[in-house]
């Protein structure tokens, strides 16, 4: 009994991988079977996926612009959009010139006529630097001036304004933008471009600043550590060329001023030293000696 019960088992492992594939496959076939005994249904789907995507390139698609956005679209990428009136004249004047010193006051004059027979308004006059690649990027826009001036048929008017360029857009290209707002007496709005040209801004080329200033303080200190070096070095040639002076003792009372010792000192002097050359005084010793 214990023989058969390892083959009984060995069958029971090798059957049921067997009837696990067998019912897998059966449940895949009834599964397939209802898709192919109902084609409309898969029709009906197939139609919800289309309707789903025609809501999805509807979705994508851009919307409709209208011609006149197009037109102004137009317009600001190739600058600023210019609808100035045929009656309308303008004329511009730089008072401080033609340069643009940065971080410093620059005026100007625009001038209006009304060559027409209505009425103009001015409303406003604004300047902006642009960047002279794209004039729709604004690099330094600056405050509109309020002007509310009529001017009537054959009349002039003018308006003055100014700025100051930034301090950092110093020696490099921009492009100046200055804009005349006005509308005629029909409420109809115009815009002018009075200048729109690519201008440099200069950097103002001040008397001293704290550059130039320590470069001179800089150049002083070298100048002063050379000389006093130079200084040095000649007193130590001067040094070795003067000879060393040796103080010697006078050679006898000759040499000596005794005019003003009296006689009696000198003799007593005289007794008590009398001249004796150094053989003597020699002699003299040895004979003591002896």
């Amino acid at each position: 009994m214990f023989q058969i019960g390892p083959k009984i088992l060995l069958l029971l492992l090798l059957a049921f991988p067997c009837t696990l594939i067998g019912f897998t496959g059966r449940v895949s076939a009834e599964s397939e079977h209802p898709e192919d005994s109902s084609p409309d249904s898969a029709g009906a789907a197939d139609d919800d996926d289309d309707d789903e995507e025609e809501d999805e390139e509807a979705l994508v698609e851009e919307p409709h612009v209208p011609e006149d956005s197009e037109d102004e679209a137009q317009d600001d990428s190739t600058g600023v959009a210019v609808t100035s009136h045929p009656d309308a004249e303008t004329t511009i004047l730089f008072v401080t010139g033609e340069e643009f010193p940065a971080n410093e006051i620059v005026k100007f004059l625009v001038g209006f006529t009304n060559m027409g027979s209505q009425d103009f308004t001015i409303h406003s006059l604004e300047a902006s630097f642009r960047y002279p690649q794209d004039f729709q990027f604004y690099i330094q826009n600056f405050t509109a001036l309020p002007l509310s001036t009529l001017v009537q048929p054959q009349r002039q008017a003018s308006f003055e304004y100014s700025f100051i360029p930034a301090q950092p857009m110093a020696g490099r290209p921009f492009g100046l933008v200055i804009q005349l707002h006005y509308q005629d007496s029909e409420g109809n709005v115009f815009q002018t471009a009075v200048f729109n040209q690519t201008v440099t801004i200069t950097e103002l080329e001040e008397g001293l600043d704290g550059e130039t200033i320590f470069m001179y303080i800089f150049l002083s200190g070298l100048v002063v550590l050379f000389g006093f070096g130079l200084y040095q070095v000649l007193e130590a040639r001067t040094r070795k060329r003067v000879p060393v002076k040796v103080e010697t003792g006078t050679g006898g009372l000759n040499d000596v001023d005794i005019s003003w010792i009296p006689q009696e000192t000198l003799n007593v002097m005289n007794k008590a030293s009398p001249k004796a050359s150094p053989r003597k005084r020699t002699k003299r010793a040895a004979g003591t000696d002896q």
